[in-house]
């Protein structure tokens, strides 16, 4: 396989990947969706997803939810933070980091301020 061959299938992968947990999460009703290609301004992801929760039995669900479709699919599942208390949960799927917030905390972090000039992945 030649080198551009092994990117454009990498690119494809991470892309299939983030539109794939976006369905998921609308699925369960995720409030506030954002996607953000930052796979040019990033060493450790190609994408973020962040999202909002109503209350924290959704935000576990939303989780919960997540990692059973990664595991359906066979994909890469890295680990989990947060998810006990439910204010912030971090879903690390390689290539693709899930924020799962609480409204308050969410706007306190600001994560999509920090990433503003990634481009959106979302087409809804």
């Amino acid at each position: 396989m030649k080198k551009n061959e092994s990117n454009s299938n990498k690119s494809s992968a991470y892309r299939e990947k983030t539109a794939s947990i976006v369905t998921w999460l609308h699925e369960k009703k995720a409030v506030d969706m954002v996607a953000l290609d930052v796979s040019q301004m990033n060493a450790v992801a190609e994408s973020i997803i962040v999202v909002s929760a109503t209350n924290v039995p959704h935000a576990q669900t939303l989780a919960d939810w997540t990692t059973e479709k990664l595991a359906e699919q066979k994909w890469e599942f890295l680990g989990m933070e947060g998810y006990n208390y439910g204010n912030w949960i971090l879903l690390d799927c390689n290539e693709v980091l899930i924020h799962i917030f609480q409204q308050d905390y969410r706007d306190f972090y600001n994560l999509e301020g920090l990433w503003k000039e990634a481009p959106s992945m979302l087409d809804y």
